[in-house]
């Protein structure tokens, strides 16, 4: 597989990398690996300021004072004048942008550069720029001001004995949130970090900034001066950002070619370091080497992809399909952008899922972390393609009415140094916190000092630029349980006493952080997902920042898959329904979970898939329906499906698939890797590098001569239902009978009755269950259908009458079938027109009309289904 930068195609190998690499290369001054064709070098202009910066100094400190900056036009330095304003000043009202969603124009920006006040961070009045948008059909977006943050209490009074704390949170989230209004211009300029650090291109140049308070000197190097530390100087300024402005080639191209390999190098307190600019856009592993190469990336306006589609509306019901664009191929290979886009996306729409999220966008070194190891933020993963392929991908998605969620990695970092942030300018505290606590001891990874001006500036702006650049439509933040609190959920069982979350354990700057991501987010693009990998069970985590919460739209409701792995370890005489019942229902009230049986981790090695866990060695031997099957197949099956829909019916407001396992995906993931020696002698095997297990076998799904067709199809179907019913976000909910002698679940969302058996031998003729309105219900999913490998034991024809009389706690009910390891769904058949003729439509008389359904008030869960914390 090969993939092009320019004109230029690299081979894609796979990386070897070590996460632990400390040293090196000093004198990395090779042009023989070299994108494009380096152009003659011109004498260009440096424009820069002598400043001192005082790492001691209190980030508080204020003082009125001019700061010399380049001027982007490339004509000369600006002045900015410094005056502190007093609080007072601070205006209350919304910030206000202008939305650029038109996909039709290319947006025509104006920066201005105004007197701003003093920073009181590392780093401020260089950044602060008013940015008006000039669009003719702009449409307003805003940043609402911060609210009182008191609403929580009401939606959870229990919270009142964790006031002091609570009150504490919002406090410190009102005062970040005023800082950065009067030192920054507001989050709205704030979050536009990339405008300004990295490398920005003007008219008449590239200016090129990089905050690195902690080097003694800096170059820019790269193919376009051939690696000479010498040739490109970079000046600091008082708050450690070093800067440099290489003007246009004498005949108007940029002074650095796009395509182009950069690096910074730097004198720091561990010795002279070459880094990967903090800010790249694109990064590129060459052939034969180890190392990463940061790339200038800036094509021509001709070769730069053009979005031709509009943002999707947010669907009421989420589905997600959770997908790995590498290895998304049948083939023992990586896959790319391209390819996902034409024969993956099509099936995710087939499915019926109208969500994909994407996991291992940002660039990561090491591919067997699956994403999770970043070396660079703002850098979509160069195995796959260019970035002009992933913003194509996202295009069609959109083109097919598919929102595309990025799987976004906020909680932690690489610890390689040489690809990545760690020890960037060469100390252990530039983005992460000193000593024990910046090393998170069972990923191997650094972690971010959310307290830091600047690494709220990074993240923040890190979490926009994929929105605005890529038009992402949300993220599912992953780790988040490791950011909230000091001891990262390590060995920590957490019971749900509102102790465990309200305390010094507590990460507060790393909450504030969620808070503040989620605010800009939300008050930029309304209709955008957020998404939180909490596995605490958080209270306030899924409720809006101006009323107290953290602002996540869903919390990911990761105890549902862990449970079914524990369930599938018992044999069926020891599966309880109420335990069952519990495990999903189980969730915050008013704070929105999606749920999911399966999902990545339950497919890594070390684990097995739901399928593997129920049907093992027969997969491999009894799936082809030309072959007999096997008791272990026919129970696999049919309990695959019922897990899936009753994880559906009553896990959450949304629902995730992992890719492949909604036919059942055999075996598991195992990323190709090599023997891992640990510092104790020990050797873990690898596997020689083997792509076998890092592909999905789409071809096994879509086989109608195998039993993983039927698997597939039923999923189909599962999401077709919710799409016409939409049971997942009805505001009835009742479990009207958890039966353990029978094995039976029954309950209803909206006019839905869902019928689960679970019993391994006993089928129910005549069983009578309860409903909430009267009419005539007609099957619409039946898990024992032929067609999803079934044996065909209902009647879809039948016809079922509701009848008056009090049955479990309903006002009604009516008889149904139940076969052994079945699960049927059951809709209200509602009153229609009745069609006279093709002009006219008369109404039904009422006589003859059912009657008319009472309200029906919604009853509280009963003890075991009772919303509890996760």
């Amino acid at each position: 597989m090969v993939y092009s930068v320019s004109d230029l195609r690299l081979p894609c190998s796979p990386s070897v990398y070590s996460f632990n690499q400390s040293s090196f290369n000093a004198s990395r001054r090779s042009s023989s690996f070299s994108l494009l064709l380096k152009k003659d070098l011109f004498s260009r202009k440096i424009f820069v300021q002598k400043s001192s910066y005082d790492s001691d100094s209190s980030p508080l400190t204020v003082a009125s004072k001019k700061v010399l900056v380049p001027d982007d036009q490339g004509e000369g330095a600006s002045s900015l004048t410094d005056e502190l304003e007093s609080p007072s000043n601070i205006s209350d009202d919304p910030q206000v942008i202008h939305d650029v969603e038109s996909e039709e124009m290319e947006d025509d920006t104006k920066i201005e550069v105004e007197e701003q006040e003093s920073a009181p961070k590392e780093l401020s009045t260089l950044l602060n720029r008013k940015i008006s948008t000039e669009k003719s059909e702009a449409k307003p977006r805003t940043i609402p001001p911060p609210g009182i943050g008191q609403k929580i209490y009401e939606i959870d009074p229990s919270l009142l004995d964790f006031r002091q704390h609570l009150d504490y949170r919002y406090a410190q989230y009102k005062r970040m949130r005023e800082e950065i209004d009067k030192y920054e211009g507001g989050l709205e300029v704030f979050s536009r970090g990339y405008e300004k650090l990295g490398f920005v291109r003007s008219e008449m140049g590239i200016t090129y900034r990089e905050w690195a308070p902690g080097a003694k000197s800096a170059a820019l190097i790269g193919d376009f001066n051939n690696w000479n530390p010498n040739a490109d100087i970079m000046n600091r300024n008082e708050f450690g950002v070093w800067e440099i402005f290489l003007p246009n080639n004498a005949d108007g191209s940029p002074a650095i070619p796009h395509g182009s390999r950069v690096k910074i190098r730097m004198e720091t307190p561990s010795g002279i370091k070459d880094s990967i600019p903090a800010w790249i856009k694109f990064s590129v592993q060459a052939p034969g080497e180890i190392p990463y190469n940061g790339i200038y990336y800036d094509p021509p306006e001709e070769e730069k992809y053009v979005f031709k589609h509009p943002r999707p509306k947010r669907p009421k019901s989420l589905r997600i399909y959770e997908s790995h664009v590498g290895m998304s191929s049948p083939e023992p290979m990586i896959n790319t952008y391209a390819n996902f886009r034409d024969d993956v996306l099509p099936r995710i729409k087939r499915l019926g899922y109208n969500a994909v999220q994407i996991m291992a966008i940002q660039e990561h070194s090491y591919y067997a972390s699956f994403g999770y190891h970043v070396t660079n933020f703002f850098a979509p993963s160069s195995r796959f393609g260019t970035p002009d392929d992933l913003k194509s991908l996202i295009d069609k998605a959109h083109e097919l009415g598919i929102l595309v969620l990025m799987d976004i990695v906020h909680s932690h970092a690489s610890n390689n140094v040489l690809d990545g942030l760690n020890m960037f300018d060469g100390t252990d505290g530039h983005y992460f916190h000193t000593g024990s606590r910046g090393h998170h001891s069972v990923w191997d990874s650094r972690l971010f000092n959310y307290g830091s001006w600047e690494v709220l500036r990074y993240l923040l702006s890190n979490a926009r630029w994929w929105l605005e650049e890529y038009k992402f439509d949300g993220y599912r933040f992953d780790g988040v349980t490791s950011m909230m609190y000091i001891h990262h959920g390590l060995q920590v069982g957490f019971t749900g006493n509102y102790n465990e979350y309200f305390g010094y354990a507590t990460d507060v700057d790393a909450v504030v952080y969620l808070m503040l991501v989620n605010d800009m987010i939300h008050g930029l693009y309304p209709e955008a997902v957020t998404i939180g990998e909490d596995v605490s069970g958080m209270p306030t985590f899924c409720i809006p920042v101006q009323d107290g919460g953290v602002g996540f739209d869903y919390r990911l409701h990761m105890a549902i898959a862990d449970k079914w792995i524990e369930i599938l370890k018992k044999r069926d005489e020891d599966w309880k329904m109420g335990e069952i019942v519990h495990s999903l229902t189980n969730r915050r009230w008013m704070e929105k979970c999606v749920a999911y049986a399966e999902s990545h981790d339950q497919a890594l090695v070390g684990d097995k898939t739901i399928a593997f866990w129920l049907m093992d060695k027969d997969m491999y031997e009894f799936m082809a329906l030309d072959r007999p099957s096997t008791a272990l197949i026919d129970r696999g099956i049919a309990l695959h499906t019922m897990i899936r829909l009753v994880t559906m019916g009553l896990g959450g407001e949304g629902y995730l698939n992992f890719m492949g396992n909604e036919f059942g995906h055999p075996e598991w993931i195992d990323f190709p890797r090599g023997d891992q020696r640990l510092p104790n002698g020990v050797v873990i095997p690898g596997n020689g590098y083997s792509y076998d297990k890092c592909r999905r076998r789409f071809d096994l799904g879509d086989a109608d001569y195998l039993r993983y067709r039927g698997m597939q199809e039923f999923d189909q179907a599962m999401q077709h239902v919710e799409e016409k019913y939409g049971f997942m976000t009805s505001e009835h909910t009742y479990i009207s009978r958890k039966d353990e002698k029978d094995r039976v679940i029954v309950f209803e969302r909206g006019n839905l009755v869902f019928v689960f058996n679970f019993h391994w031998n006993n089928s129910y003729f005549d069983y009578r269950v309860g409903c909430a309105k009267p009419g005539k219900y007609k099957i619409v999913l039946d898990s024992d259908d032929p067609l999803f490998g079934g044996f065909g034991r209902l009647d879809h024809n039948a016809e079922y009458f509701s009848f008056e009389g009090w049955y479990d706690d309903r006002p009604r009910s009516f008889m149904v079938y139940a076969p052994n390891r079945t699960a049927v769904v059951y809709a209200l058949v509602e009153d229609e027109p009745k069609v006279v003729n093709d002009l006219e439509l008369v109404e039904i008389p009422e006589t003859v009309k059912p009657a008319a359904a009472e309200p029906v008030k919604e009853s509280e869960p009963d003890e075991e289904s009772e919303p509890l914390d996760s």
